[in-house]
């Protein structure tokens, strides 16, 4: 009784109403604001080599080394867009990079999802040992391996051909972690039914686990598919035939007789990244659901 007394005799004036709580919920804290103003100052940070890249493909050659360093050029030039796409190399740059990064990341989510459901669902000997292995094979930098594996491609008879760039970069020991992570979420009661049912292990994997691990399969893909087109070094290393290049190997022959040409180099840049710019737009809630869901850290 004394509380309901209380709440009558208060002024309604005094009473919180449900805009003053709306408008207490919309303001925003120091430490929200000292985030935000992180992020901000983050993205300008990243944001200023790529505007330098478009402001120097956008001068003529000779301006891109002028003393002092300016942000404008005398005359604004598209010839550094033209003389690249004019030589015709880079729409089979374009052809070879998405060959390499679609056919990897259709293995790596393939390859990485089945061997996370044999971990997480199988009971076979060696099981803990052998995914150790595995987990130990994030501390192992991939440029140690670039002798053995370029010697395993060669003995193969591999070299200079698409499979040798993409065969080693199949093997993905995050793949199988993030995959595992997540299928050990998944209840067995699941599992348990299907069984009974008779379903087969291919069955359970295929039509039950593969589609409830949608968030964990857009996570591998993108930064698979990232990784794979932005991979130089590898590509470099096992190819020598022009019509083989990726965009990043093509990046490095960009030059003249004179030098490197630093407008065409940055136009050749906007343009390599062009396609993973327009996916990150048009996937960027399926990137951020993924991080999210699967517990990937930067």
């Amino acid at each position: 009784m004394t509380v309901q007394a209380d709440q009558v005799g208060t002024p309604a004036a005094a009473r919180p109403t449900a805009a003053s709580a709306g408008r207490r919920r919309g303001r925003l804290r120091p430490g929200g604001a000292l985030v935000i103003a992180v992020l901000v100052i983050a993205a300008i940070v990243w944001l200023i080599p790529f505007a330098w890249a478009i402001a120097t493909s956008l001068k003529p050659d000779e301006e891109t080394t002028a003393t002092p360093v300016s942000w404008t050029a005398s005359t604004v030039t598209f010839d550094a867009y033209d003389s690249i796409l004019g030589r015709g190399d880079i729409f089979r740059w374009y052809f070879n990079s998405a060959l390499v990064s679609v056919v990897v990341t259709g293995l790596t989510v393939l390859l990485g999802s089945m061997a996370a459901f044999a971990f997480s669902r199988i009971r076979f000997r060696g099981r803990e040992v052998l995914y150790f292995l595995i987990a130990a094979g994030l501390i192992v930098p991939f440029q140690a391996l670039i002798v053995p594996l370029f010697e395993e491609m060669d003995t193969l008879g591999l070299v200079d051909t698409y499979w040798a760039i993409i065969l080693p970069q199949v093997a993905s020991p995050i793949a199988v972690l993030v995959f595992k992570r997540f299928f050990d979420g998944i209840p067995r009661e699941l599992e348990e039914s299907a069984l009974v049912d008779g379903a087969s292990a291919w069955r359970i994997y295929w039509q039950i686990w593969m589609p409830l691990a949608r968030p964990a399969t857009a996570a591998v893909a993108i930064f698979t598919f990232v990784i794979t087109w932005n991979n130089f070094i590898w590509p470099f290393v096992v190819t020598t035939a022009r019509s083989l290049q990726t965009i990043p190997v093509g990046l490095s022959t960009v030059n003249s007789f004179y030098g490197a040409q630093y407008a065409q180099i940055m136009a050749l840049a906007i343009l390599g990244a062009l396609p993973l710019l327009i996916a990150f737009l048009l996937f960027q809630k399926q990137i951020v659901q993924g991080i999210s869901n699967t517990g990937l850290k930067g």
